[in-house]
């Protein structure tokens, strides 16, 4: 054991046959990082090292969501 880059493979043989895929998983924490911190383009930028038009991307996800979750009655 090291402390070197994980491989492909160990990330994807537990996968196999699972419904999400790394990149949707990938997808997944970035939106929530977006939904839980606030929607900041440079805060997603920095954190996962995203090219500023994909972290302008998911801010407006994030904020398309937040704004639909606002819109719902309370329940």
């Amino acid at each position: 054991m090291g402390t070197g880059p994980v491989s492909a493979v160990s990330l994807t043989a537990p996968l196999r046959g699972q419904a999400a895929t790394l990149e949707q998983l990938r997808v997944d924490r970035q939106l929530e990082e977006a939904l839980s911190h606030g929607p900041g383009a440079l805060h997603l930028a920095e954190v996962f090292g995203l090219d500023e038009k994909t972290a302008i991307r998911y801010t407006n996800s994030a904020r398309a969501l937040l704004d639909q979750a606002a819109e719902q009655p309370l329940r």
